[in-house]
C-alpha cells in the first residue's frame, strides 16, 4: 500500500507542469506560425497562378527563412527579458543595501494586505530578513511577480521554436514536394496541421481540445483567405 505524505501536497494531490524553461510557448507559437504562415504563403504564390514547383521552393524558402527568424527572435526576447529580470534584482539588492529598514517594514504591511495581524505581519518581515538574498526573492515575487531562480533558457526556447517552425511549416508545402501538388491538397494538409496543433496545445494547456483545434483552424483560415485574395488580385502576369 502506497502511504503519502500530506504535508507535501505536491506528492499526493496534484504536480504542476514545467512552466519555467521557455520551450512549451516557444514550441507551441513556432509550430503554429510555421503553419499559418506557410499555409498563407502557398495559397498566395498558388492563388497567383505559379506552378507546382515554384510553390514548393517558395514553401521551402518560407519554412528555412522563418525557422531562423523564429529561433533569433526567441533567443533575444528570452534572453533581453532575463536581462531585465537581472536588473530588478540589482535594483531590488541596492534598495535593501541603502534602507534595510523601510524594505522591512514594505514587507510587513505587504503581509497585513495579505490577511496577517500587526504582529504576524512584523515577525515574518523580520525573520524573512534575517536573511538579505531571501529577502529580496520575497519582494521580487510580492511586488513584481518575478522568481530569479525561474528564468527560461534563451537557447532551449531557440533550438524549439526552431525545430518546431519547421515542423509545421513543412506540412502544407507536402503534396508539392511529393509531386500531388494542387492548392486544395496544401490547404487540406495545412488545415489538417492546423487541427492537430490547436487539439495538442489544448490538451497539454488541460483545455477543450475541440475549441482548441477550431481557434487555430479558424485562425489559419483567416491567414488563407487574405493570401489567397491578394495572389489572385495580383495574379504571376501582373508580378512579372
Amino acid at each position: 500500500m502506497t502511504t503519502f505524505d500530506i504535508s507535501k501536497p505536491h506528492e499526493y494531490d496534484h504536480r504542476h507542469a514545467d512552466v519555467s524553461s521557455g520551450w512549451l510557448r516557444a514550441s507551441v507559437f513556432g509550430a503554429m506560425d510555421g503553419l499559418v504562415s506557410n499555409v498563407g504563403l502557398i495559397a498566395g504564390i498558388a492563388a497567383a497562378g505559379a506552378a507546382p514547383g515554384v510553390v514548393a521552393i517558395t514553401g521551402i524558402s518560407g519554412l528555412i527563412a522563418g525557422a531562423i527568424s523564429m529561433a533569433l527572435g526567441e533567443y533575444t526576447s528570452v534572453r533581453t527579458a532575463n536581462e531585465q529580470l537581472d536588473s530588478e534584482v540589482r535594483t531590488e539588492r541596492d534598495a535593501h543595501s541603502r534602507n534595510p529598514e523601510g524594505e522591512q517594514a514594505e514587507l510587513a504591511a505587504l503581509f497585513e494586505r495579505l490577511g496577517m495581524s500587526d504582529d504576524i505581519a512584523e515577525t515574518a518581515a523580520e525573520q524573512v530578513h534575517a536573511n538579505s538574498e531571501q529577502a529580496v526573492r520575497v519582494h521580487l515575487s510580492h511586488e513584481l511577480g518575478l522568481s530569479p531562480e525561474e528564468k527560461p533558457s534563451p537557447w532551449v526556447a531557440a533550438i524549439s521554436s526552431f525545430f518546431s517552425f519547421g515542423v509545421g511549416a513543412i506540412i502544407p508545402i507536402l503534396p508539392f514536394m511529393f509531386g500531388f501538388g494542387t492548392l486544395a491538397w496544401g490547404l487540406a494538409f495545412g488545415g489538417a496541421g492546423l487541427i492537430i496543433a490547436g487539439s495538442l496545445a489544448a490538451r497539454v494547456t488541460r483545455r477543450n481540445w475541440v475549441m482548441g483545434a477550431i481557434r487555430q483552424l479558424v485562425f489559419g483560415g483567416v491567414a488563407v483567405a487574405a493570401t489567397y485574395t491578394i495572389g489572385k488580385l495580383l495574379g504571376v502576369s501582373a508580378l512579372g
